[in-house]
C-alpha cells in the first residue's frame, strides 16, 4: 500500500488539534445527473443498505437509479436555494459560528471544519486539508444525535478508511452519539418553547425521525431506542403528559417493514381521532434539509389536511441558532479535555533538523 504524504510536509509546523463536524451529504444540483451521482454514492454504502452485494449491485444500477434521480430532482427543486441545498447552506453557517466559538475559547491552534459522509465537500478531502494545516489530535462530531450504524458508524467507516491511506494518523476522538446530552435535550425543547409562544400549543406535539428497516433493530442497532429516550426527555423538559406527544418515523424505502409506527400513516390517521391541529419536530435532524422541509414540511402536511386536520405546523431544526452552537461546543469541550491547542514542537523540530529533514 502506498501511503499519503507530502514531499514538502514541514516537520516544524506547530501541532494543532482539529474538530471535524460532518452530516449526511446533499447531491451539487437539484438535478437527474447530480442525484444519480449522489444516490450511487450513497446508496452503494453497506451499512446503509445491507442486502446481499451482487443481488444489491443489481437492484441499484439496474432499476433504482434508473428511476429515483428525477424523482428526487423534483423534490430537491422545491427546496433548494440561491446558495445551493438547505443542508449545505445551514452546515457552513454551522462550522463557521462554531469555529468562532471555539478559538474563543480554546485559542488559535483549534482548526475547525466539516464534511458530508457523501459527496462533496468529502470525508477524506477535508482531513487532508486539516492535517495540512497541522492537525495531530481530532474530535470527529457527526451530527446525528441518535447512533445508527447507517449513520454514526458509516462516518467512522469513512474516517478509519482515509487513516489506512495516510502516513501520519492523528489522536482520534470520535463522539459516536449525544441522544441525551442536557445541551440538546434543553435547545430542543426551547426551540419548541419558542414556537408555542408565537402559535397557540397544538393538540399533538409529533416527533418525527429517520426511519431505518425494522431488522436493523432486531441485529442489535440502539437507534430506535435512542430516540425514543430523546423524545421521553424532551417531553419531560416540556412537562408534557403520554397523551401529548406522539413518536414516528419517515423516509422508508422499498418493500421491507421499517420502523414504526410510519409519520405518513400516523398523521393520515390522526384526524379520525378527533385530533385537529398538530406541531411536527424532527430531533434526529441537526439541519433543515429536504427530509423536513419537503417530506415533513409538504408531503405530510398534505396528508393530514387531506383527512381532515385543521392546523398543521413544522417546529425547524435547531441549524445555526446560537443554543445549537453552544451545545456542540460544550459536547466538544469535554472531548477536548486534556488535550493542549498547540503543542511544543522544539524538540521535534530539533530531531528533524539533526536528520537533515526538510523544513
Amino acid at each position: 500500500m502506498k501511503y499519503s504524504g507530502s514531499p514538502k510536509f514541514k516537520h516544524d509546523q506547530a501541532d494543532k488539534v482539529g474538530v471535524l463536524i460532518t452530516n449526511l451529504g446533499t447531491p451539487e444540483a437539484p438535478t437527474k445527473k447530480a442525484l444519480r451521482t449522489y444516490l450511487k454514492e450513497f446508496l452503494s454504502d453497506p451499512r446503509v443498505v445491507e442486502i446481499p452485494r451482487l443481488l444489491w449491485w443489481m437492484i441499484l444500477n439496474l432499476v433504482i437509479l434508473n428511476i429515483r434521480p428525477s424523482r428526487s430532482a423534483k423534490a430537491y427543486a422545491t427546496v433548494w436555494e440561491d446558495e445551493g441545498s438547505p443542508l449545505m447552506t445551514h452546515s457552513k453557517n454551522q462550522a463557521a459560528a462554531l469555529k468562532k466559538k471555539m478559538q474563543e475559547t480554546h485559542g488559535e491552534g483549534v482548526v475547525v471544519d466539516f464534511a458530508m459522509r457523501y459527496g462533496y465537500p468529502s470525508i477524506s478531502g477535508t482531513l487532508e486539508k486539516m492535517m495540512q494545516q497541522g492537525v495531530r489530535k481530532l474530535v470527529v462530531l457527526p451530527l446525528y444525535p441518535q447512533y445508527s450504524a447507517s449513520t454514526s458508524a458509516s462516518t467512522f467507516d469513512a474516517v478509519a478508511d482515509d487513516f489506512q491511506k495516510r502516513r501520519w494518523i492523528p489522536d482520534l476522538r470520535f463522539i459516536s452519539q449525544y441522544c441525551d446530552h442536557p445541551d440538546y435535550i434543553q435547545a430542543i425543547a426551547d426551540k419548541i418553547r419558542q414556537h408555542w409562544q408565537q402559535h397557540e400549543q397544538a393538540d399533538k406535539l409529533i416527533f418525527s425521525y429517520h426511519g431505518i428497516p425494522q431488522r436493523y433493530l432486531t441485529n442489535g442497532d440502539p437507534y430506535f431506542c435512542q430516540c425514543h429516550k430523546t423524545s421521553r426527555l424532551i417531553a419531560e423538559n416540556l412537562g408534557l403528559q403520554q397523551d401529548q406527544f406522539l413518536i414516528c418515523f419517515q423516509s422508508r424505502f422499498g418493500r421491507e417493514e421499517w420502523l414504526k409506527p410510519y409519520t405518513d400513516h400516523t398523521l393520515q390517521a390522526l384526524p379520525a381521532k378527533g385530533v385537529e391541529s398538530v406541531q411536527v419536530v424532527c430531533p434526529g435532524f441537526s439541519v433543515d434539509c429536504l427530509e423536513t422541509l419537503e417530506e415533513i414540511g409538504v408531503e405530510n402536511r398534505d396528508y393530514f389536511l387531506e383527512a381532515g386536520g385543521k392546523r398543521y405546523e413544522y417546529i425547524p431544526a435547531l441549524n445555526d441558532d446560537p443554543a445549537h452552537i453552544e451545545m456542540m461546543a460544550s459536547i466538544l469541550a469535554s472531548n477536548l479535555h486534556g488535550w493542549e491547542s498547540v503543542a511544543d514542537n522544539s524538540t521535534r523540530s530539533q530531531l528533524a533538523k539533526n536528520q537533515g529533514a526538510t523544513l
